[in-house]
């Protein structure tokens, strides 16, 4: 990983694939991943790490299947939220979107249990950036 300052809109700017992260760096055994988002993407599972998310630009919603049932949090710009592992999840952009994710390297974007992948979710362990 080079040693030098990494712009993240510019990062962002260098790709419009959605659903489908970019590393930018990593810190420990961990990528930091940033990335476009629309619409759905799967209901998965992470069972052995948490899913860190941070709203860029725009606005997320993340239903979650506890439980006590499903609830469904609001993340807008700024905001940041942290779905534990082992639990079921599904990312909603309602809006174009851009998040940054921390998730330890090699973790699959669809988890280790995942619905049907559709075409526009890039199931990966993330891209490094160009």
């Amino acid at each position: 990983m080079a040693q030098e300052p990494i712009h993240l809109p510019s990062a962002l700017a260098s790709f419009s694939e959605q659903w489908s992260p970019r590393i930018v760096t990593t810190v420990n055994d961990y990528d930091v991943r940033v990335t476009h988002v629309e619409g759905e993407h799967v209901w998965h599972v992470h069972d052995h790490t948490d899913e860190f998310f941070l709203v860029l630009e725009g606005e997320l919603h993340i239903a979650l299947r506890e439980a006590d049932g499903e609830r469904t949090v609001v993340l807008g710009k700024d905001a940041v939220f942290t779905v534990p592992r082992g639990t079921e999840h599904k990312p909603y952009a309602p809006v174009p979107t851009q998040i940054l994710l921390l998730e330890p390297t090699g973790t699959l974007t669809v988890g280790d249990r995942h619905d049907d992948v559709p075409d526009h979710v890039d199931a990966t362990t993330g891209h490094r950036l160009a």
